[in-house]
């Protein structure tokens, strides 16, 4: 991107591919038209971007975008762990997804900063054509015939809204957050596949990945500081780590009818 906007791509990540080219390409002239605006503020600004809590969710249900998914009473818990972890800091600006897990992940936070929540429709689930459905290790739901056409491409993916459409969606919501939080900081509360898809496109990595190597947690923080419009850095923590069952930890082994996208 023109004036250096993020970080460069690592020697062994890869070439870009198509559907990454597009969006440089997308964002090359979101960055064209307002250079003059990176250039005349150079404040630094901190959103993070954080995953929901636990679901309370026992039949396993690929739940995506549907209504009615609360938090569970662990996912409460989270949600107050990272709001006392973020405390001190200087949020002025708390925004989540229209999806009642990410609202009520957010509510502790911006009660706390005596903050208004705001709502903005970019940081949704991801769209999936499995919703409703229950997905878990040795339960033989992918195996089914009639999903098998919906399997077809990982790379866009074929089964839900392509990784591209995310990542401009999901940019332009971090640039709003960082625009209302000028000099300060943000939190935005999503869902794991679009904090992980857009901070992949940041650290110039392939958008289509291993689900079960997500570095994203629940109730974990993705920290974007920006230099003017400028990502200079990512960072991540784990507020809430001790609560989050073992097997929904990053890199942990699946476990016989349990599934990490039922948390998603």
């Amino acid at each position: 991107m023109s004036g250096g906007n993020r970080p460069a791509r690592d020697a062994g990540s890869g070439a870009l591919t198509p559907e990454d080219s597009a969006v440089e390409a997308a964002l090359e002239r979101a960055a064209a038209m307002d250079e003059d605006v990176r250039r005349d503020t150079g404040e630094t600004t901190v959103v993070h971007l954080m995953r929901h809590g636990e679901v309370h969710n026992p039949d396993g249900v690929l739940y995506g975008r549907r209504s009615g998914y609360h938090l569970s009473e662990l996912g409460r818990q989270m949600a107050d762990r990272v709001a006392e972890h973020l405390s001190g800091r200087d949020i002025t600006h708390v925004v989540a997804s229209p999806l009642e897990r990410a609202q009520e992940t957010a509510m502790p936070i911006a009660k706390g900063h005596g903050l208004p929540l705001e709502t903005d429709e970019r940081l949704i689930e991801a769209g999936n054509v499995f919703e409703g459905k229950t997905f878990g290790v040795g339960d033989g739901a992918l195996r089914k015939p009639g999903n098998w056409r919906h399997l077809t491409n990982p790379f866009r993916p074929s089964w839900g809204e392509p990784y591209v459409e995310q990542v401009v969606r999901m940019m332009a919501a971090l640039d709003a957050a960082r625009d209302a939080a000028r000099g300060h900081e943000a939190v935005c509360v999503s869902h794991q596949l679009p904090i992980w898809t857009v901070r992949s496109f940041v650290e110039r990595r392939r958008l289509w990945h291993d689900p079960r190597r997500r570095q994203c947690t629940l109730a974990s923080l993705t920290t974007f500081t920006y230099e003017g419009n400028r990502i200079v850095s990512v960072g991540y923590t784990e507020p809430a780590r001790d609560l989050v069952p073992p097997h929904l930890l990053a890199g942990a082994k699946p476990v016989k009818g349990k599934s990490k996208a039922f948390g998603a």
